[in-house]
């Protein structure tokens, strides 16, 4: 299956998106802010990035647009998942290079249906 990388500062919410990801047979990857996200995702390349926006240091918002504009790492998908769930912050996440914007809390079947869809290309 996948490897997907979780870029989040959250220990319950890394522990409820791993549990649901590895449940599937996917291998998970952990990163607890954007910086640390961005340099997992430079050196083992995941086949897609699940990333949070409110993090100290770099945010979300911040390090998708770092590794979506980054020819070493653009052609990995960036999902944002965050509990910012106003319009304007979709619009901005996508602007930013996200491939999708879901919103906490989040449900399996969700999750796993936007991850195959971004992995479809």
């Amino acid at each position: 299956m996948a490897r997907i990388l979780i870029v989040d500062d959250s220990p319950t919410e890394m522990y409820k998106l791993t549990t649901m990801l590895e449940k599937h047979g996917h291998q998970v990857l952990k990163a607890e802010n954007g910086a640390d996200g961005v340099a997992l995702a430079r050196q083992e390349k995941p086949d897609a990035v699940l990333m949070d926006i409110v993090m100290p240091g770099l945010n979300g918002f911040q390090a998708t647009r770092q590794l979506t504009k980054d020819a070493d790492t653009s052609h990995i998908p960036v999902i944002i998942v965050t509990t910012k769930d106003q319009e304007t912050d979709k619009v901005w996440g996508k602007r930013q290079g996200a491939k999708d914007y879901l919103t906490k809390p989040i449900d399996e079947d969700t999750l796993l249906k936007t991850i195959n869809a971004v992995l479809a290309g």
